[in-house]
C-alpha cells in the first residue's frame, strides 16, 4: 500500500487488437457462423462501380446495424460511440484502434434513401438460409403471434380520421357461400351492387400518421405498429409483418400465413392464440390439409344469463333448442355470414326465465352461427388431442420467449423510427440479428460437441456404423451429423 503504481496512460505499445478480444466473444462466433461477404450480392446494384464519392463499406454499415440490434443500443448514435469505444466492435468491423468510425447520419441515410425494403428481406431470407444449411431450422410445427411496439409518437397529438373499411380477402368467397346458403334456405340472395361503402372513424397521430392507437387489456393507450411474427420449435423467426398498431391480429393472418408457407411447404401445424380462432382462419388451414392448433375462446355471453352450450343446434332441423326446450327456428343469414335464429316472442313472454336469456323489448331471443361453424367444430377436436394439447402448450417457449427477448435484451419495446416502411425495416434486421445471435452460439455449441466427441471416440472406438465416423484426428461431417441427432441435442 506504500508504494503506488505508475499511470501509464501515455504508454506506446505495439499490440494485436486481435489478442484483445476473448476466444469465446459472441462477435466472434458470429464471424465464423456467417460470411458477411455476401452481402456484397445483395446491394451491388446500388453502388456506380467508375464515379462518385468513395463510398463507406455496405458490410460495416449493416455490421454496425447488427451490433445495435445485437446488444440493444437505443440508437445509432449511441452506437457509433459505442463503437469508438469497444474492442472487439473495431475488431468485427474490421478496424483498428486509431481508425475512425462512419458518422452515424452516414448509417442513417444509406438505410432511409439507399437500402429498401427489398435488400433488408434478402439479409434476412440469406441468414435464414444459413439457419436451414446447418439443419437447425423445425419448420413442421410454427407459432404465430403478434406484439405491440411504441411509436414515437405523443398521444395528445392526434386528430379523428374517417377511412373506408379495408376489404377482406375472403370478402368474395363468403359472399358467394353466403348467398348459396340463404337459396338452400329459401331466401332471395343479396345484391353487393347495392351496398353504400362502409366507413370507420379512427385516431391517428399527427407526430407519425403510419402508427395506430393500441389500447388491448391492462395495457396503456399509447400510438403503437404491431410486429407480426412466426417462429418454429427452435426459435428462429421465419416471418414477420409489421403493421399500424390498431389492425387486429387476425386481419393480418393471412399475409403472415401464405408468406411463410409458400417459403416451407413442409408446414403441418399453425399454432396461434385466441385472437386467431376465427371460421375463415380455421377454414383456410384446414382446406390447405394442415391443422391449426388453437386455444380455448370464451362467447361473449352478459354475466347472469344462461351460458351458450345451453342452446343446442339441431343440424338436422336447422334450429336452436333453447334452455326451456323451444324451438328458434332459422330466419335468415346476414351478411357478415351468420345464420340468425329467432324465437317467438309469444312463446317468450311468457317464460319465467326471460331475464337470463334476453332484455329485447320483443321479448325475442337471437341466437346466431356461422356458415363456417363446422371447421371451429374441427379446431375444438385439434384442441382436445394429444397433438393439440403439445403444441400449445410450447407456445411459452417459442413465440412468447422471442418477444420476451427481443423486448428486454434487443430494445425492441419501442422505436425511435417513424413511418410504416422504416419501422418494417427495423423490425426485419431485428429478428435477423436474433436469428444471427442464434445461430452463431448454436454453431459454437455444434463445434465443442464436435471436439468432446472427437476426444471420446479416441479413448473409446466403437464401430464405423458404415459411414465413416473417423478418417483421422476429426470426425467426418455425416459422422458428426449421425452422432448429432442419435445424441438428441439441438
Amino acid at each position: 500500500m506504500l508504494s503506488k503504481e505508475e499511470i501509464k496512460r501515455t504508454s506506446v505499445e505495439i499490440i494485436n487488437i486481435d489478442m484483445l478480444v476473448p476466444e469465446n466473444h459472441l462477435l466472434r462466433k458470429i464471424d465464423k457462423a456467417v460470411d458477411f461477404n455476401e452481402i456484397y450480392s445483395f446491394v451491388e446494384d446500388l453502388y456506380c462501380s467508375n464515379n462518385g464519392r468513395p463510398s463507406v463499406d455496405p458490410v460495416v454499415l449493416f455490421k454496425m446495424v447488427f451490433i445495435q440490434h445485437l446488444y440493444g443500443i437505443r440508437s445509432l448514435r449511441q452506437t457509433v460511440k459505442e463503437i469508438e469505444m469497444n474492442i472487439a466492435y473495431r475488431w468485427f468491423l474490421g478496424y483498428t484502434l486509431n481508425d475512425s468510425i462512419p458518422h452515424f447520419a452516414t448509417i442513417s441515410y444509406n438505410f432511409n434513401n439507399r437500402f429498401k425494403e427489398t435488400v433488408v428481406e434478402k439479409i434476412f431470407a440469406w441468414i435464414l438460409g444459413e439457419v436451414e444449411k446447418k439443419g437447425y431450422l423445425r419448420p413442421e410445427v410454427v407459432f404465430i403471434d403478434a406484439t405491440h411496439i411504441k411509436a414515437n409518437a405523443n398521444l395528445k397529438k392526434n386528430i379523428k380520421k374517417e377511412i373506408p373499411v379495408a376489404a377482406k380477402k375472403y370478402e368474395k368467397q363468403l359472399f358467394e357461400e353466403i348467398n348459396k346458403d340463404r337459396e338452400d334456405n329459401g331466401k332471395k340472395p343479396f345484391d353487393d351492387k347495392n351496398d353504400p361503402p362502409r366507413t370507420k372513424t379512427i385516431t391517428t397521430s399527427t407526430t407519425d400518421p403510419d402508427s395506430g392507437l393500441f389500447h388491448k387489456g391492462e395495457h396503456k393507450k399509447c400510438f403503437a405498429y404491431g410486429a407480426h411474427t412466426v417462429c418454429d420449435k427452435n426459435n428462429f423467426v421465419l416471418e414477420t409483418v409489421a403493421t399500424p398498431g390498431n389492425i387486429h391480429d387476425s386481419v393480418v393472418f393471412d399475409e403472415v400465413y401464405h408468406k411463410v408457407t409458400e417459403k416451407y411447404p413442409e408446414i403441418q401445424v399453425i399454432t396461434a392464440d385466441a385472437g386467431y380462432k376465427t371460421p375463415w382462419i380455421c377454414k383456410q388451414i384446414f382446406d390447405d390439409g394442415r391443422i391449426p392448433s388453437l386455444p380455448y375462446k370464451r362467447p361473449v355471453t352478459k354475466k347472469g344469463n344462461s351460458p351458450w352450450y345451453e342452446y343446442v343446434f339441431d343440424e338436422y332441423y336447422n334450429c336452436i333448442i333453447c334452455p326451456e326446450y323451444h324451438v328458434l327456428p332459422y330466419t335468415t343469414t346476414n351478411r357478415d355470414g351468420y345464420r340468425e335464429f329467432k324465437s317467438y316472442s309469444y312463446i317468450c313472454e311468457k317464460c319465467e326465465n326471460l331475464s337470463r336469456c334476453t332484455e329485447s323489448k320483443d321479448h325475442r331471443k337471437v341466437v346466431t352461427k356461422h356458415i363456417w361453424w363446422k371447421y371451429l367444430e374441427k379446431a375444438e377436436d385439434v384442441r382436445h388431442s394429444p397433438l393439440g394439447k403439445d403444441t400449445y402448450a410450447l407456445r411459452s417457449q417459442t413465440i412468447e420467449w422471442v418477444f420476451a427477448d427481443a423486448k428486454e435484451k434487443h430494445a425492441m419495446r419501442y422505436t425511435y423510427h417513424k413511418g410504416l416502411a422504416q419501422v418494417s425495416k427495423w423490425v426485419k434486421l431485428k429478428f435477423a440479428a436474433m436469428n444471427l445471435k442464434k445461430l452463431a452460439t448454436w454453431s459454437s455449441k455444434q463445434y465443442m460437441l464436435f471436439v468432446e466427441y472427437a476426444l471420446f471416440i479416441r479413448k473409446n472406438p466403437i464401430p464405423r456404423c458404415g459411414i465413416g465416423f473417423f478418417d483421422s484426428l476429426n470426425p467426418s461431417k455425416e459422422g458428426f451429423l449421425f452422432a448429432w441427432k442419435h445424441m438428441k441435442i439441438g
